[in-house]
């Protein structure tokens, strides 16, 4: 096993700086390709990630701005407006995440139905079983639910 191969198991801000110099250098040879493709298959994970964490917190907020209208606050809409910009922000650096979005929207509807339920204490019951929003309603500056 190399010391590279070592320190990416030890030391993994030391192995990417290590990485990177012998790649600038062109010193491919001294690299562990598995090493890095796994890494590069994680940073593509994690801008899925960052999606379905985003979409967490929108759902919950337009689930509690549906179900618990008399709470309504600024806070709560500027939450969903933030959420729709980092969204749109991801989007748009990385465009090869937009067609997962809808089963980002899936994965992410349970977390967002237990945030809602918790924070409102309604019942898990008391929210639809799977998603009733559109995505491109879900991503619409003006869509709130049951607003005119």
């Amino acid at each position: 096993m190399s010391a590279l191969s070592d320190l990416y198991k030890t030391d993994f801000h030391a192995w990417t700086l290590k990485a990177a110099e012998l790649i600038r250098q062109h010193r491919f040879d001294e690299v562990n390709t598995d090493d890095l493709a796994e890494e590069l298959d994680s940073m593509g994970k994690k801008e899925r990630n960052e999606i379905a964490n985003r979409l967490v917190v929108l759902l919950a907020h337009l689930l509690k701005w549906q179900f618990q209208p008399a709470y309504r606050s600024t806070s709560w809409r500027s939450s969903i407006i933030e959420q729709r910009k980092q969204i749109q922000r991801q989007i748009q650096s990385s465009p090869s995440v937009k067609p997962y979005v809808p089963e980002a929207v899936e994965d992410a509807y349970p977390d967002a139905v237990d945030i809602a339920a918790r924070e409102t204490l309604l019942s898990p019951e008391r929210f639809p079983q799977t998603c009733p929003y559109a995505i491109d309603r879900i991503l619409d500056f003006d869509f709130y639910p049951n607003e005119p």
